[in-house]
């Protein structure tokens, strides 16, 4: 195991990767804490954190894996790399919620974009990694759902394991070994955009119908997509179209009516058009295709 993880190590920084050990079986850095630092070796002139210590270094690489069975950690800022992390649903939640290669590629094909074909790599829950070269002199810092659910980044600040960890018994696996490609234009953009400005939940001037618990719902859902903040909106829009379509389906709120408010609450929230419109098809038609009866729900 000590082998074929030195071998991993050294494979990933003749990539021009910086790697740094992590603690057998988990990933968690194995490196000291500022607390314990013996200010000795590399940290002489003061603590240096994984980030400053991950090498390419072949014989420091031999020295740490020498002592143990090490993970791999790859620090992404100083290998010039930003890598989306696109994760699978907790066990817990909802069996309906995309996983994070789903929502990638919803994102592409909104995008007008084909996924990038790059280096990839299997997590062991099943998600994936896309690696990706950052521009010269770009200095991208780590998000959380900023690109969509269940999508995040690593950059500067961040690392991932790297092929050949194992994580629980199962492997960090290459999937695809293709070369890693630029970011694409489109995704810097959507990284290094200023957040949209908060906004106040619009009020949908609707016309009132018999049905007073579908008007109340209405409002309380479209007002949650409009006041959603970023990397949750489409999410919002999905859940509270979803939320609302059951009355939709039972004939108590004409589909025009839902559509139109929930277009009006999700640009004022900050997306587009076209994906509203998408967003708002797809909920409710999944709605009405799964609504139980009035009687039993």
């Amino acid at each position: 195991m000590t082998t074929h993880l030195l071998t991993a190590a050294l494979d990933a920084a003749e990539r021009g990767w910086h790697v740094f050990p992590l603690r057998p079986g988990t990933k968690r850095p194995a490196l000291h804490g500022e607390t314990a630092c013996p200010l000795t070796g590399a940290c002489t002139t003061g603590h240096l954190k994984w980030e400053d210590r991950a090498t390419t270094d072949p014989d420091r690489i031999r020295a740490a894996w020498s002592a143990g069975a090490f993970n791999i950690g790859l620090a992404t800022g100083p290998s010039g790399l930003a890598v989306l992390d696109l994760d699978m649903p907790k066990p817990n939640s909802n069996t309906d919620a995309p996983c994070g290669v789903t929502t990638f590629e919803a994102l592409c094909e909104r995008a007008g974009q084909a996924v990038p074909n790059t280096y990839q790599t299997r997590t062991p829950s099943g998600g994936g990694h896309l690696y990706f070269t950052t521009p010269s002199g770009a200095r991208l810092a780590n998000s959380a759902g900023k690109l969509g659910k269940l999508i995040d980044t690593r950059a500067w600040g961040g690392y991932v394991v790297a092929a050949g960890s194992i994580v629980n018994g199962h492997a960090y696996e290459v999937i695809d070994d293709a070369p890693v490609a630029a970011l694409p234009s489109w995704l810097l953009d959507a990284l290094t955009s200023a957040p949209h400005p908060a906004v106040v939940p619009v009020r949908i001037n609707a016309p009132q119908h018999r049905n007073r618990v579908a008007d109340v719902v209405l409002q309380r859902e479209t007002a949650a997509v409009a006041g959603a903040a970023e990397g949750t909106r489409n999410q919002q829009l999905l859940t509270s179209a979803r939320a609302v379509g059951r009355f939709v389906a039972w004939g108590d709120l004409p589909r025009h009516l839902a559509e139109e408010a929930f277009q009006g609450a999700g640009e004022a929230a900050g997306l587009p058009a076209a994906e509203c419109r998408a967003t708002i098809r797809s909920a409710l038609d999944w709605s009405i295709r799964t609504c139980r009866p009035r009687e039993v729900a």
